[in-house]
């Protein structure tokens, strides 16, 4: 991180990251979890109610061998804990953007849940007058999903060659901590006694195997209050069914999350996997602003969503610029699933939300409140909500004057609390 960026984080009252992990190193809940979750799977051996593939893909999800410095696992910035995003509460106070494997160096948006991932179509453009896009992985759709045939399998493989994530220099290495780890015998078993010899395919069957694991039961649990209820297997209280009906309704929320079933009784997935640019604004303590080495444009940078991935494909260009800002509309399943109930997760792409009381008051008043300024006292979200970081093609028919009430927000949030895996587990207890 740069002078300038220290200085601005200081100035804010809020230590930025790069200073305190070394400190917290020992201490970091998400890789003592990682760790014992992998150990935890090793012992099971035949005995896991995982299919093979999907256990092989555990193993590589929780692995944190597989970083160049070691410590880096998926599982790092994706934890089931805190419903397959962001575990570290620290980060997601504040930039929202995790430290990769080696020190220093940080990403430049939120991880996205890794649950559900699988679900998503191949990128496609869907209706092109609209320069409608539909599917991929990634917030800004870059894991089409074109080379491997599922966009969780191409996304799998970008963090681990990526210099501020897992930094490996090549697939061959990543391919070789593999063959030679403690379940080289269980990749070969799976793929083949060759697998190892030949790295093009090992490292697309890598990241096949995880994409395996995040579509099994144990990830994709639908196992929330609100698919017990559509069971009749529980009761959603007063407000929550209040929330729902404004989820549905007023809110116009399912426009995008859709929460009914399937044509064939398949559970909701709480995203049609479209895109949207809802003006959020940006998260100036996102430490990619000080990214100088990977990052040229510094604070000057500027998230072009979709749009900027359209731009890298000559058949796509065309559409670009009707895309720009427009990110991926996550699920909402997990949303609110956290460790513990003071536990803070960040939402939107960039971490710029702290809970889920600003994004729907968000959602609910971004063209009502004034714009903030300078040089005019106001508190974001009281007084004020700050500019878009993309003013283009913002969504003003689903969002920024919704007229809830106050109370109506609390509804919604409530009804959102029932999406977390796990309900029936938890009565269980």
């Amino acid at each position: 991180m740069s002078r300038s960026g220290l200085l601005l984080l200081l100035a804010l009252g809020v230590p930025p990251a790069a200073t305190v992990a070394p400190a917290l190193e020992s201490q970091a809940p998400e890789a003592v979890q990682a760790s014992a979750t992998f150990e935890a799977t090793l012992a099971e051996g035949s005995a896991s109610p995982l299919k093979p593939v999907e256990r092989l893909g555990k193993l590589l999800f929780f692995d944190r061998e597989l970083s160049e410095p070691r410590g880096q696992a998926c599982a790092v910035c994706h934890g089931p804990e805190a419903g397959w995003t962001g575990p570290e509460l620290f980060i997601n106070l504040t930039g929202s953007v995790y430290e990769g494997a080696v020190r220093g160096r940080f990403g430049n948006r939120k991880p996205p849940s890794s649950a559900y991932a699988t679900q998503a179509p191949i990128l496609h453009l869907d209706v092109p007058q609209r320069a409608r896009f539909v599917g991929g992985n990634f917030w800004d759709g870059r894991a089409t999903g074109e080379k491997l045939g599922n966009p969780a399998a191409d996304q799998a493989q970008g963090p681990f060659l990526n210099p501020v994530e897992q930094n490996n220099p090549s697939a061959a290495a990543v391919v070789a901590k593999v063959c030679r780890g403690r379940y080289g015998d269980l990749f070969r078993a799976v793929y083949g006694t060759g697998i190892c010899g030949d790295v093009p395919h090992a490292y697309d069957s890598i990241a096949l195997a995880i994409a395996a694991y995040e579509g099994s039961r144990e990830v994709n649990a639908f196992s929330s209050k609100y698919d017990a209820w559509l069971a009749g297997r529980a009761a959603l209280t007063r407000k929550e069914r209040w929330g729902l009906e404004l989820f549905e309704g007023k809110a116009r929320c399912s426009n995008c999350h859709t929460s009914r079933p399937g044509p064939g009784g398949e559970p909701p997935l709480f995203t049609d996997y479209t895109f949207d640019n809802l003006g959020v604004p940006r998260n100036l303590l996102n430490p990619w602003y000080w990214q100088i080495q990977f990052n040229p444009e510094g604070p000057f940078y500027v998230d072009l969503g979709l749009g900027g991935f359209l731009f890298t494909r000559d058949e796509w260009t065309p559409y670009a610029r009707a895309n720009l800002g427009k990110v991926k509309v996550p699920t909402l399943r997990n949303v609110d699933k956290r460790p513990y109930p003071s536990f803070v997760k960040a939402y939107g792409h960039n971490g710029y939300f702290k809970s889920l009381e600003s994004i729907v008051h968000f959602y609910n008043t971004r063209d009502v409140l004034p714009v903030c300024l300078a040089d005019v006292s106001g508190v974001p979200g009281v007084d004020c909500w700050p500019v878009p970081e993309v003013g283009l093609n913002l969504n003003t028919r689903e969002v920024g004057n919704l007229r809830l009430s106050p109370q109506e927000e609390h509804a919604l949030v409530a009804f959102l609390g029932t999406l977390s895996d796990g309900y029936a587990r938890h009565e269980a207890e």
